[in-house]
């Protein structure tokens, strides 16, 4: 009787330890290592000065030009400038949230602590997306404060109230997430950097720019229908094509292109070893 009672005493700790995390560890535990590689804080440092600096600075020289009509361009097209190369930096995130642990073998030991595949997945997205909307906001934010007093300087600032100004910022940060998460699926799927770096951003910069070269009206919409193309107008007051989707109506597009990516990366992630 003793040694039965002692087996199930003994025991208990075991099946105790032996529990799948709730939601709620896993989440704690994605952000930790998310925050705890060097190339998160890198990331985020690229994505401000590139968001932020580029457009006070683009915004500094061209202030006199729009000012004088010689640019030929409208104010607003430049309060959220650099946030097209900061695309690079949550590109770079996406990407390395889900490609680093393939790298470092790490993606075992988090699915041997955590079996259930799609609460990893899910906590993952949740902190890239959250993060990298907020970090999106801040700098778009912090670009529009800098380059729009150069802007009223020169007597053509853009006030917060102006059509598409407001939304921009908002949507500057929606568009980072989005990408974030886009890369991430890509990385889901290739499980390689170099890999997943180079579809996504060839896809956003390259096949983005040059689909508009495609004859008919086939082209024209396949160029509208792109990530990139689709996403984009959302982060612009005003936008540099005037071919490109309304900003909302794009964004509903490129939300479906990433959600439509994630699912395919799940599925595979479902079925794969580690």
């Amino acid at each position: 009787m003793t040694a039965v009672t002692t087996d199930r005493a003994t025991s208990r700790p075991a099946e105790h330890r032996a529990a799948t995390p709730g939601f709620g560890s896993t989440l704690h535990a994605e952000w930790v290592k998310f925050w705890t590689v060097r190339s998160t804080t890198w990331s985020f440092g690229a994505m401000f000065v590139l968001g932020a600096g580029l457009t006070v600075l683009v915004c500094a020289t061209s202030a006199d030009g729009l000012a004088s009509g010689r640019e030929g361009e409208s104010p607003g097209s430049f309060v959220t400038f650099g946030m097209m190369f900061a695309q690079i930096a949550a590109v770079v995130l996406g990407a390395l949230t889900v490609t680093s642990e393939y790298g470092t073998g790490m993606i075992r030991a988090t699915l041997a602590a955590t079996p259930r595949r799609g609460a990893v997945l899910a906590t993952k997205a949740l902190v890239l997306t959250g993060t990298l909307f907020v970090a999106g906001v801040v700098t778009a934010v912090a670009g529009y404060l800098g380059g729009n007093a150069f802007l009223a300087a020169a007597g053509i600032g853009v006030d917060l109230g102006d059509e598409g100004v407001l939304r921009s910022l908002v949507g500057s940060g929606l568009y980072m997430a989005g990408l974030g998460l886009f890369a991430a699926a890509a990385g889901l799927l290739l499980r390689h950097t170099a890999a997943a770096l180079s579809l996504v951003l060839a896809l956003v910069f390259v096949v983005g720019n040059m689909a508009f070269l495609l004859p008919g009206s086939w082209g024209e919409w396949t160029a509208k229908l792109l990530p990139g193309n689709a996403g984009s107008p959302v982060a612009t007051p005003v936008p540099f094509n005037p071919l490109l989707l309304d900003p909302w109506i794009g964004f509903a597009v490129f939300s479906a292109e990433v959600a439509a990516l994630l699912l395919v990366g799940w599925l595979v992630f479902q079925r794969r070893d580690a």
